[in-house]
């Protein structure tokens, strides 16, 4: 079994180094991570970017498609009605940066239910929305060989208004849209809070399974702090399914981020990886 390799994500991790994903890249080398991923970097030039790639050797494995007009409630467009050609302009966007940076992945946020609206009088209409908005992006994330995800955000405790809550959802729209380059972007603490029997639902849904983020429920801190899942059982469970995508660490960190990466540690030395040198045996690209 090859062991997992993770990610570390930089719109949760090492925030005492400021909001520069720079210093951050920095901090993520230094603590042993060969790959990292951000929700939005959008506010740093591409070039910029990739140079601190460059310098660190870290490789960016996933980013997110603009989250739309924050200032008015949004997080994402793509099963939005009426903002298919903000969520297109958006994909463009994204693409040219995962292009730049060498980013295989895009996350391409479903957004949430309108204000006022009832998700129940709505959801056929943002289902349609989304299945062709993600047919378009298929189209265009295969002409530069790359990979789009659509990731369930639980409804019951993160976010009451996102539309794609579920992975049972997910699935099903994926199998809708029939495109051989969308995956499902499996992120545990949602998948706990939303439905829990991980076990069963990772074994079911691993061929759609792309890319794997954790966090420890309810609190959303490390996977080694107090809370319902049981990470070492997780991390042994993929390994056994040959999972080979990366595991991308989107958590918030009960102090500094460092000192928190005990569970990390331990899990590379329980698998023969040097500290230090932590990814050099697990990280290379498939």
């Amino acid at each position: 079994m090859a062991p997992l390799r993770f990610a570390a994500n930089l719109s949760w991790l090492f925030s005492e180094q400021g909001s520069a994903l720079s210093a951050r890249l920095e901090a993520a080398a230094r603590a042993g991570f060969r790959a990292a991923e951000v929700a939005w970097p959008y506010g740093e030039t591409a070039a910029q970017l990739a140079a601190a790639l460059k310098t660190t050797g870290l490789r960016l494995v996933l980013l997110n498609t603009p989250p739309g007009a924050t200032d008015l409630g949004e997080l994402g467009l793509g099963a939005v009605p009426g903002r298919q050609d903000a969520f297109r302009e958006g994909l463009e966007l994204a693409v040219a940066y995962a292009r730049e940076l060498g980013c295989p992945q895009v996350h391409l946020m479903a957004g949430r239910v309108p204000q006022g609206a009832e998700r129940s009088a709505v959801a056929r209409d943002m289902e349609t929305v989304f299945v062709e908005n993600l047919r378009h992006a298929a189209d265009v994330l295969a002409r530069e060989n790359l990979v789009g995800l659509v990731e369930p955000i639980n409804s019951r405790l993160t976010d009451p208004r996102y539309f794609l809550d579920t992975p049972e959802q997910a699935a099903s729209i994926l199998r809708r849209v029939d495109r051989p380059n969308l995956r499902l972007q499996l992120d545990m603490f949602h998948w706990q809070i939303m439905g829990g029997n991980l076990t069963a639902n990772i074994r079911a849904f691993l061929p759609l399974i792309g890319h794997v983020q954790v966090a420890q429920v309810p609190d959303r801190g490390e996977p080694d702090s107090p809370g319902e899942l049981n990470f070492p059982y997780l991390f042994q469970l993929l390994e056994e399914l040959g999972y080979t995508g990366y595991v991308g660490c989107e958590y918030r960190p009960r102090g500094d981020t460092n000192e928190g990466l005990g569970w990390l540690r331990a899990y590379w030395e329980s698998r023969g990886l040097a500290p230090g040198n932590a990814e050099s045996q697990a990280d290379v690209p498939t």
